[in-house]
Formats: C-alpha cells, sequence, structure tokens
C-alpha cells in the first residue's frame, strides 16, 4: 500500500519543527560554556546593558503592533495575542507594561515608552508610517517580528546563560511570529 502525499501544500515550517527548534536552541545555550555562564569575570555590565535593549526592542515592537491594530482595526483578533506576548517579552527583560491597543497610533505608541514616538518605528522601520493595505502592515510586522529575532539570535554569544536563555526563548517566539503572521 502506497502512502498518498498529504493534500494541502506545506507552507513553511511546521509548528512542531518551530517547537522542537525553539526547545533545541534553550537546551544548547543552557549547556554552553560560553561567556557569562557563571565566570566570575563576567561582564555585568554588560549584561544589563543587553536585558535593557532587550526591552526596549520588545516596547518597541509592542508600540509597532498597537500602530498597525490602530490602523487595521480588522487584524485586532489576529494580532491581539501575539502583540500581548511582546508585551510580556518586554517585562520579562525588565520593561513596563504599556496601555491596550485600543488606543489610537500616537497615543499607544506614547504609552508603551516615551521616546517610543521619537523614534517613530523601532525595530521595524525608519518611516514610522503604517501601509494602508493590511498585507502591507503585516508584512512590516513580520519584518520587524524577524529582524529583531535574528538580532537576539546573534546575542545569545555575548550574554550571560539566564539571559542568553531568555534571548533564545524570545528570539524562538518572535521566528514563530513570523510563521503565524504569514500564514494564511
Amino acid at each position: 500500500m502506497s502512502l498518498s502525499p498529504s493534500p494541502r501544500p506545506l507552507r513553511g515550517p511546521r509548528r512542531r519543527s518551530l517547537l522542537a527548534s525553539a526547545a533545541g536552541a534553550a537546551l544548547l545555550v543552557g549547556c554552553t560554556g560560553g561567556p557569562g555562564s557563571g565566570d566570575p569575570g563576567a561582564d555585568p555590565s554588560a549584561a544589563e546593558r543587553a536585558r535593557a535593549r532587550a526591552a526596549r526592542d520588545s516596547e518597541e515592537l509592542a508600540a509597532r503592533y498597537a500602530e498597525v491594530i490602530a490602523a487595521h482595526p480588522g487584524l485586532t483578533e489576529r494580532l491581539g495575542p501575539l502583540r500581548e506576548e511582546v508585551v510580556r517579552h518586554a517585562e520579562a527583560f525588565g520593561g513596563v507594561r504599556s496601555g491596550s491597543p485600543s488606543a489610537s497610533a500616537s497615543g499607544t505608541a506614547s504609552a508603551a515608552s516615551p521616546s517610543v514616538s521619537a523614534r517613530a518605528a523601532g525595530p521595524a522601520d525608519d518611516s514610522g508610517a503604517v501601509p494602508a493595505d493590511e498585507k502591507g502592515a503585516l508584512a512590516l510586522l513580520v519584518g520587524a517580528e524577524r529582524k529583531l529575532a535574528d538580532r537576539r539570535a546573534r546575542a545569545l554569544l555575548d550574554v550571560p546563560g539566564e539571559l542568553a536563555r531568555l534571548l533564545a526563548s524570545v528570539a524562538a517566539a518572535g521566528a514563530a511570529h513570523v510563521f503565524l503572521l504569514t500564514e494564511g
């Protein structure tokens, strides 16, 4: 008996692959003896700077999600849970909880971080403008999530063990967000 191929075409990685990759990355990071993994000579100020940057990046990404939700209310159901997860990431890095995305785009960006409106777009885009079409707005978020996940993955080798594990976990979540944003 031959097995017939799946009726639906595969597009991107499967959820199991993403979860297995995230778990594997967390295990590898937890098992490595990189700089700062308990070394007494590790630079705590560098770790604190990395933690503060990660918190700020997550706050800016949450503000970007809020701007897209404000510009495209039809995406609220899809983007709301992802934004909430990004807010929890900011909190895990020591950031502060920002307001809900129901406010206007500029008001929400200001509530997330006093300097977000000055930076306008955070890790996503320097223009600060949310595209008028939903597809373009989702592509903006995909780019922001991908760029931030990549930057966090590169930073893993330069931070102490516990922070590296947190960065690996959040980078994996960002990669999962990219998948979810491009799905459907």
